[in-house]
């Protein structure tokens, strides 16, 4: 009876010794696998935060390493780029923080200025937006990343876009674009129906006793009547505003500038000699009541809240249909 039972004992001691290692073996295999596959989604969340927290922003000047989702930005220039998509620099330049159409939002905004790197360092940013004619840049790039952007070379619809890849809002950017090309094209047709496909319009300045006719790229609403609605300058205004941008003009000379139309930048807070004088008065555009007015220091941008003020302004000006 003895060694009946000693042969399926043997064999069931076996199995049970053979079923436990490759129980174990399994084990350690799927613990095995399991830490390396723990290190390699480790690694992939690591690269994937780097890569969310930081990208590489091809500037004019060459590849910056910037934030992803930059969170405290000093904008000495192109803040109300910054402004239209609903975001608000730390810190802004004094121009900007002046403007009627931007003082609301930007009431708790810090006031700097290149000049005053210290001013910049303070705020502790992590993004700062300049222009490639100021002081200091090198001072700067050394507080945070540093973007630099030469007024013009881009025009203001590439500006937004660029200003759109920054803030990671690329998509926001390029829609404001298709919606504002559309809606000002539209309103340029309606101009041209009512009033001919060769009406013409001059863009002034008035400064004092200064007075300068502006091309299709110097704010003041230019980029919208000239670019977006595709409406005509006198050809004196073109050919003498094509190198600068902009033309100085004497009282004399003036009539010669007009328009069918005058859109006028100025003070609007004081009265000016030159729209009391006799040669303004005999211009046809002024006699005919086809002049629009301006603020001045609303005007001085070709940012998205600036160029919606402004087109509002001319559907009213023009057709007399502003909402």
């Amino acid at each position: 009876m003895k060694k009946k039972w000693i042969l399926p004992f043997i064999v069931l001691m076996l199995f049970t010794i053979i079923a436990s290692a490759c129980g174990n073996g399994a084990s350690n295999g799927a613990s095995d696998n399991g830490n390396q596959e723990a290190t390699a989604t480790e690694g992939t969340s690591s690269e994937a935060a780097n890569t969310s927290d930081t990208i590489t922003y091809q500037s004019e000047t060459g590849p910056v390493e910037i934030p992803a989702k930059p969170q405290r930005i000093v904008a000495l220039t192109n803040g109300p780029n910054i402004l239209s998509m609903d975001v608000t620099p730390v810190g802004v330049d004094k121009w900007t923080a002046e403007n009627p159409l931007f003082k609301d939002k930007l009431k708790d905004v810090a006031i700097v200025s290149e000049e005053d790197p210290e001013s910049v360092s303070a705020l502790n940013p992590d993004l700062i937006i300049a222009g490639s004619h100021m002081k200091n840049l090198e001072q700067l790039s050394k507080i945070a990343p540093t973007i630099v952007y030469t007024w013009g070379k881009l025009d203001y619809l590439q500006q937004q876009l660029e200003i759109g890849k920054v803030l990671n809002k690329e998509s926001e950017a390029q829609a404001w674009i298709d919606d504002f090309t559309k809606r000002a094209g539209e309103i340029g047709n309606e101009i041209k129906a009512k009033y001919g496909d060769n009406v013409t319009v001059s863009t002034i300045e008035i400064a004092d006793k200064e007075v300068f006719a502006m091309g299709d790229h110097w704010a003041r609403g230019t980029e919208a009547l000239y670019q977006a609605m595709k409406l005509n300058m006198p050809e004196k205004v073109k050919n003498d505003t094509l190198k600068e941008g902009y033309h100085s003009l004497s009282l004399e000379v003036l009539p010669e500038y007009m328009g069918d139309f005058i859109v006028v930048s100025r003070d609007m807070t004081r009265d000016n000699e030159i729209m009391k004088s006799g040669i303004w008065s005999k211009i046809p555009a002024v006699q005919n009541k086809q002049v629009i007015e301006l603020d001045t220091k609303a005007v001085t941008y070709s940012d998205p809240i600036t160029l919606d003020y402004v087109l509002n302004i001319f559907k009213e000006g023009f057709l007399g249909t502003g909402k």
